[in-house]
């Protein structure tokens, strides 16, 4: 009966999971998707349907004497890579969904399509229909590499080889069941095996969102884990839109008394939560997380993207036993999919946003800084190497006056001063 409860409670976790990943989808699909009633200038609009469930890995810990997930134990951290130059606190988000006709048949996700606003009248306003690649993508900038497959072997050791220059540690899939994908995607199940080849090779570990890696991956020497002082060795997990399900149902799951509990089996793992308002700080903790992220790289999007609130939100997580994973971005600039959302968009001004969001995450000492993203090319809030490029129709933005690798040499100065600085905290 017990196996049979527990067997129940992983089918319920990888549905609520999928569902999440549905989602993600659907954000960059629907008129509803990417903006809360917080966002500045916006009218009340839910943050319902918009990324997906994104998960890593990265600390160990119990369930605390109140059931609670958090435990005790203070978390032990391996930084950097054998040569020192790879920083596994430095975790950052990379997306497997775009295609080429050369490895796919045909272009996916650079041919987006233009979402209309939600109101009908300011939609009327803006443009309609979708890209047409290669030149005309659905972003506002060019990346280095064209309009790429993600499947391409050379694209992905060309991205390997740019994080490594970055000195991310830990690069973070997003995550579908296989055999599913977006609505304007395809399935990207059978590229995670090259990615985690061409990582390893970069000394680089992978974290697969949402499956029971262990099973498939778990030997993988690209396979990423987290050991505490306890010894314990468990995947950590990034939950994008945690906030749609019911902080009692994770409760049932997350914890150690939980009528399904994953706690000390062989399911467990490090849960980490999305915050996006106030609120979610108590319900992320009455569901059992082990911590919350903030994922936005628009500062003043959310509350949880905020960098004012870091400092409260960290000291709620200190008080209360858990991790604060603050998220970094250059800049966000999603226009080239949502005509009408110029005022959510922050100016990279030169990598000093960057540099900002990074300085102001590092301020609340946290264990782990999220980058977002490596390459998000429709939000614009890649890091990836960037081209100017102009056509008759477009003039895409670009990093002058600096270099393509201008955001990885950013990301590697950041990383390595986030090193010394924990190493001064632990003194």
């Amino acid at each position: 009966m017990n196996r049979f409860r527990k067997k129940a409670c992983v089918a319920l976790l990888l549905f609520t999971l999928f569902i999440f990943g549905t989602m993600m989808g659907l954000r960059t699909l629907k008129p509803t998707d990417g903006f809360s009633d917080l966002a500045p200038g916006m009218e009340l609009m839910p943050l319902m349907g918009e990324r997906l469930d994104q998960m890593d890995l990265h600390r160990t810990e119990s369930a605390g004497p109140n059931g609670v997930a958090g435990g005790d134990t203070k978390i032990v951290f391996s930084n950097s890579g054998p040569d020192h130059s790879i920083f596994y606190d430095i975790h950052i988000f990379y997306y497997l969904w775009y295609g080429s006709p050369q490895m796919d048949g045909s272009y996916v996700h650079w041919d987006h399509v233009l979402v209309p606003h939600w109101d009908s009248k300011i939609a009327a306003s803006h443009p309609k229909g979708k890209h047409n690649p290669p030149d005309d993508i659905a972003s506002s900038y060019f990346p280095e590499l064209g309009a790429y497959s993600s499947r391409d072997p050379d694209v992905i050791e060309s991205h390997m080889a740019q994080i490594e220059a970055a000195a991310a540690g830990v690069v973070v899939l997003s995550w579908y069941p296989p055999g599913v994908a977006d609505e304007h995607g395809q399935p990207s199940e059978d590229i995670v095996p090259a990615v985690m080849d061409a990582a390893q090779r970069h000394s680089i570990k992978v974290n697969d969102f949402t499956r029971l890696d262990a099973e498939m991956y778990g030997s993988h020497g690209a396979f990423y884990r987290f050991r505490s002082s306890t010894g314990k060795v468990l995947p950590l997990f990034y939950v994008y839109d945690s906030y749609l399900t019911p902080p009692e149902a994770w409760a049932d799951l997350l914890t150690i008394r939980g009528s399904h509990s994953l706690r000390g089996t062989q399911y467990d793992g490090i849960f980490i939560a999305l915050i996006v308002e106030e609120r979610h700080k108590q319900d992320i903790l009455t569901g059992g997380f082990d911590g919350m992220y903030t994922y936005f790289a628009s500062n003043g999007f959310s509350f949880g993207s905020s960098h004012q609130n870091w400092k409260a939100i960290k000291a709620f997580c200190d008080k209360k036993n858990l991790l604060f994973v603050p998220s970094a971005g250059p800049g966000y600039t999603d226009t080239a999919i949502r005509p009408w959302n110029n005022h959510n968009s922050r100016n990279r001004v030169n990598g000093r946003y960057y540099e900002t969001s990074l300085q102001a995450a590092m301020l609340v000492r946290p264990d782990i800084i999220t980058v977002t993203s490596f390459n998000e090319w429709h939000e614009g809030t890649q890091i990836e190497r960037a081209v100017p490029k102009k056509t008759v129709a477009r003039l895409y933005l670009d990093y002058k006056p600096h270099q393509p690798d201008h955001y990885l040499e950013l990301t590697r100065k950041w990383a390595e001063h986030f090193s010394k600085e924990k190493e001064q905290w632990l003194m």
